[in-house]
Parts: C-alpha cells; sequence; structure tokens
C-alpha cells in the first residue's frame, strides 16, 4: 500500500512530544516518520516510530484494525509511513526509554514509501566504515546523534545572533567571488568566463569587505561567513567552513573582549553549562614559555619547567649539544608518573620523536628509588636533582627534551597533552577558556627570507612600538587576541590599521612595496584615506565551537555534508572532471600528470 493519503500526512503531533497525559486523556493522534524497528509477537506488531522529534513504540493489533495490522506485516527499517492511533499506556513500560511508559495503538496505516536500498542500519550501535557513511550521507544524517548535534548547532546560531543583534549589529552578506589575496592561505580559484585568463578567489575570509564596511560607517557588522582556503585538511578543519565574523569601530578590544565574552557565555548555556566571566587572560610570551603552545589546554598542570643549573655541565652530550647551539632544556614533572610503566615512556618518547626532537630522557622516583634512561651517564644524585628542579617529588616522574627552541616547546606541548590524557589528569566536564594577547605582529620566514604577518598584514601593531618596524620588526608586538578553548583555538581577532600611512609602514616591513601595495591593496589604501574610523574584530570557528560543545572530537559531526581529508565528496563524487566544451568556453586548457 504506497498511497500518499493527506489525512495521513497532516501530523498533529511529535513521536517525542507523546506524553503520560495525553495516553491519560486518551488522545488520538495523527504520527509520521520512518520505521526504525518492527517486532512481530503472536499477532501483535510492534513498530518503533521515529520522527524530527523523538520516538514512540506503535502497537498493530488486528482487533483494533485488520487491515492496518496487515499492511503493518509489510513494513520494514526505513519505511516512510503515516498513522493514526490512540495514546494509552503500556501494559510493559520501560521507564528508562524516553516515551516509555506510553504507546499508540493504531487504527490506520499508510505507507508513503518504502526503503529499498539502505546501506546501513540506523542504529547507534552499528559499526558503519567512514566511506560509506559519507557516500551515504542522507542515510547517516538520520542518526539521533548526529541529529542533536545539528540541532544544536542550530541554537547555537539563534543564540549568538541574538547576542550581537541586541548590541546593535547587523547582518550584511560580503562577496563569496572576490580577488586573490597571496599573503593568506592557498586559494580557491574560480576561472571567469568573460575575462578570459582572469580569476576570482574564493573568501578565505571576509577581513578586507568587513574593514570597508567600518569605512561606510555601519559600525557594527557580524556575519555567519561561508570561508574557502586549500589547506591539508584534519579533523578540525573541511576546504570550507563557517565563521562568526563580526567587526566594530570606535572599538577597543576590551570592549571586543566584553562583546564575545557574552556571546560564548550564550552559546554554553545552550548545553546547560554557566561559564565564569571575565575569562582569564595571558599574554603570548607568558603561554609559549608555561606551556610550549599559544593555544594552551589549562585543564591541568604539567607546565614545562626550566631545571636550570642542573642541566649544566653534565657531560651528558644531548643537553651540552642542545645548550651550546643556543637551544633549550625544559621538562615537566608528572605526577603519580613513577608507578609508569617501561613502554608507557617508550610511547611517550615516540610523541615528541614524531614532531622532529631527539627523544625524550625520563627519570622516575619510587620512593627512595630512581630510575632513568640516562641513569649511567648523569649518575643518580644528578638524576635526582633534575627531576627535583623540574619539580617531580617521590613517585613523580620528570620527562624532559633538549634541543632546538621550536622543536622543544612543540614536542613537550604535545606531550604534556598526551599525558594528561594518559594519566587522567583532565578533569571531566571542565571548560576551560582564555584569551591569549600581546602576539608578535610578523615573524622571520627562513623559507622566503622575509618578514611575514603572524596574523594578516592588516593587524595594527601596537602604537608605542611602530618605530620598531623599520629597526626591529620581530619585536613589535600585535593589537591581535585569540580566544582559547580546552587547548583549541576558537576564535582570532585584532584591532585593525586604519591609518594609510601605518599601513604602508607594515607593507613595507614584509617585503611589499609600492607598486606592489598598489597592485594588490590599492582599493584598501584609498578606503583608509577616505576617514576610516579606529576599528577592530575577531572571527569565532562556529564549526568548532559546535563540535566542542556537541561532545564531539570531529567538526565533520556538524557539518551536514563535510569533505573527506583528500577534500572531496563521495555523495556527489566531487571535484569531477568538466567536459571539453566547458574548458573552451572558459579558453583553460588541463595539464595531464605525467
Amino acid at each position: 500500500m504506497t498511497t500518499g493519503t493527506i489525512g495521513l500526512l497532516e501530523r498533529s503531533a511529535g513521536c517525542g512530544e507523546l506524553a503520560e497525559s495525553d495516553a491519560d486523556a486518551g488522545r488520538e493522534v495523527v504520527l509520521t516518520g520512518w520505521v526504525h524497528r518492527r517486532r512481530d509477537l503472536g499477532g501483535l506488531i510492534f513498530v518503533d516510530l521515529r520522527d524530527a522529534t523523538g520516538r514512540v513504540q506503535v502497537l498493530f493489533d488486528p482487533s483494533e484494525s485488520v487491515e492496518a495490522h496487515a499492511t503493518a506485516e509489510t513494513l520494514r527499517a526505513e519505511y516512510v509511513v503515516g498513522l493514526r492511533g490512540r495514546v494509552v499506556r503500556r501494559e510493559s513500560p520501560n521507564p528508562r526509554q524516553p516515551g516509555g511508559m506510553i504507546e499508540v495503538r493504531a487504527a490506520e496505516l499508510v505507507v508513503h514509501n518504502r526503503a529499498e536500498s539502505v546501506p546501513f542500519p540506523i542504529d547507534e550501535e552499528a559499526i558503519v566504515n567512514e566511506e560509506a557513511r559519507l557516500t551515504h550521507r542522507y542515510v547517516e544524517l538520520r542518526r539521533p546523534t548526529l541529529q542533536r548535534r545539528l540541532r544544536l548547532r542550530h541554537r547555537l546560531a539563534r543564540a549568538s545572533r541574538a547576542v550581537l543583534e541586541n548590541k546593535g549589529f547587523i547582518e550584511i552578506e560580503t562577496p563569496m567571488l572576490t580577488r586573490s589575496t597571496p599573503e593568506g592561505a592557498r586559494d580557491y580559484l574560480v576561472p571567469s568566463r568573460v575575462h578570459p585568463g582572469s580569476f576570482y578567489a574564493l573568501p578565505q575570509s571576509p577581513q578586507l569587505f568587513k574593514q570597508l564596511l567600518m569605512v561606510a560607517g555601519f559600525e557594527r557588522y557580524y556575519q555567519f561567513a561561508r570561508c574557502f582556503r586549500d589547506e591539508d585538511l584534519r579533523a578540525d578543519r573541511q576546504p570550507e567552513f563557517t565563521q562568526i565574523d563580526l567587526e566594530l569601530s570606535f572599538a577597543t578590544a576590551e570592549q571586543i573582549y566584553q562583546v564575545i565574552e557574552e556571546l560564548v557565555a550564550a552559546q554554553f548555556r545552550e548545553i546547560d553549562v554557566e561559564i565564569p566571566r571575565p575569562f582569564p587572560r595571558l599574554t603570548w610570551a607568558d603561554v609559549t614559555a608555561r606551556y610550549g603552545t599559544d593555544r594552551p589546554d589549562i585543564r591541568f598542570g604539567l607546565e614545562l619547567c626550566d631545571p636550570g643549573s642542573t642541566v649544566h655541565g653534565t657531560g651528558f652530550q644531548v643537553f651540552d649539544a642542545a645548550l651550546a647551539e643556543n637551544g633549550i632544556v625544559r621538562g615537566i614533572a608528572v605526577p603519580g608518573g613513577g608507578s609508569a610503566s617501561r613502554r608507557q615512556f617508550d610511547e611517550w618518547t615516540a610523541v615528541v620523536r614524531d614532531v622532529g626532537a631527539r627523544g625524550l630522557v625520563w627519570i622516575k622516583r619510587e620512593g627512595t628509588a630512581v630510575q632513568s634512561s640516562a641513569l649511567k651517564l648523569l649518575g643518580e644524585q644528578r638524576c635526582r636533582e633534575i627531576a627535583s628542579a623540574i619539580g617531580a617529588g617521590e613517585n613523580d616522574a620528570a620527562l624532559i627534551v633538549a634541543g632546538d627552541r621550536e622543536v622543544t616547546a612543540r614536542a613537550l606541548s604535545l606531550l604534556r597533552c598526551r599525558v594528561a590524557a594518559d594519566m587522567n589528569l583532565i578533569p571531566p566536564d571542565r571548560w576551560s577558556i582564555l584569551w591569549v594577547e600581546d602576539f608578535p605582529l610578523l615573524q622571520w620566514d627562513e623559507a622566503e627570507k622575509r618578514w611575514v604577518a603572524c596574523h594578516h598584514p592588516f593587524t595594527a601593531p601596537r602604537w608605542d612600538e611602530l618605530d620598531l618596524l623599520a629597526t626591529d620588526p620581530g619585536a613589535v608586538r600585535a593589537q591581535a587576541y585569540d580566544l582559547v578553548l580546552n587547548g583549541v583555538e576558537i576564535g582570532g581577532g585584532s584591532i585593525r590599521i586604519h591609518s594609510r600611512g601605518i599601513q604602508e609602514r607594515v607593507f613595507a616591513a614584509l617585503g611589499i612595496d609600492g607598486a606592489d601595495a598598489e597592485r594588490k591593496f590599492g582599493f584598501l589604501l584609498r578606503a583608509l584615506d577616505s576617514g576610516a574610523p579606529p576599528h577592530g574584530g575577531i572571527a569565532l570557528g562556529f564549526d568548532r565551537i559546535s563540535a566542542m560543545l556537541s561532545r564531539s572530537d570531529s567538526i565533520r559531526d556538524v557539518i551536514a555534508f563535510p569533505k573527506t581529508t583528500s577534500a572531496s565528496c563521495l555523495m556527489t563524487d566531487s571535484p569531477s572532471p568538466i567536459d571539453d566544451a566547458q574548458l573552451r568556453e572558459l579558453r583553460l586548457a588541463i595539464q595531464r600528470p605525467d
């Protein structure tokens, strides 16, 4: 039976909306949805019906309706149905299941559509490989967990908009086809048919357009901006992503912090968490020294320590070579690490080697006994002194890395997170959020032999350090700030340059001469010359925030139709070749790989 009976399309209630009071009142309802599961029990047929609101059990009893019971015998998982029935209390209730105290006794049933090809079960417990899930994403999205995550994403967006609109922001869309900005990440390019040989770029962010909106006098702008970057993918990165983008005129960093803290607090309320305000603040120099990274997870300790003079003059080549080459020796103390096994230390050693460190020196103390991977070279007394200097007491361990400053810091930052997970040092259900401030404005790119922007070239330097641009560019600090949640950067922004003269000085420090600046950014320079107000802004990674607040490890779980790690869509089989006629129209030729 596959009719489209109108009466059974007009739903009167959602499956998950029914309550015990409906059973007490004997309420008659029309339900629509998908067959989640069917069970035949001695002439009675039980069907779990699922829709966007939840699930409910439906009973088909031939004494109630022979025709409905006969149709129910043909049902299979994922059939789309409509039914009419009466809400009653279950004879065998299940108080642990939502809606488990009631059921619907069906009197009428129609099959709106059969499911002839369902590639895998909708049950959460069914293990399905990633290729199948992404190829048939429209089926995977029926799973309750993904439904809940995408609905949470919607609520987070709604809460964010409410805060911003209450504070006088207006939502403005910026172009999706713009010009390439080579100072950023790799662009996705779009060929122009009407301008042969020229290309648009999909926006990596609305950065310049939102600054121009400030020049235009809108003062408070926001947008849920779609952005595109042609980069290697990972769990928290997609080629296309969404950010909550905003910009304010006549604003200090402090005012921007206040707006964002209220917005983030509203997002957390959607998961019933009240996050304390104001958020703590640390400088870039402080977090990199204490945690080895500018996006630290501060839910636990394990801060980097300098063992000081205890590692000087040891005769241990690993330490001596690092110090002689202007490197560093740093370590972390692991509470309870004295009981760690040799296999555990080997696994921690692999973590630091994977990012280029030479290795890991470990020292563990079990009562008065000392063991170490370098015991023979350092001696027991020196090992004890080094462990104590790092903060490792009895029954603790010290983990030490020596070498290049950047590599050592990166290795220890990853190691502390791995150790915290392995040793159960991360408190459950703790959220730690902080602002990181005072970033360097520029960093030296050894490959290009020039200074490059740490954030982007439109970030304002500290006004009191402008003169250093010409004499010591690496010492200039930016008026930039990042927002970090549980070790993940969820937002970044800055006060912008609003003066043409200062922008040209920053371009010069970046090696962009006047002619090049005019060619690439002439429109911006002319806008700054037309009366640009002081302004600043920030962009929050909406996909990352949605994933974290929904307790997912991947942003793909909060994106309806994500790409794979190779930037492809298995469902639509894209990217795909285009035919020769399209290439001729665009005046393009494909260079085939050898």
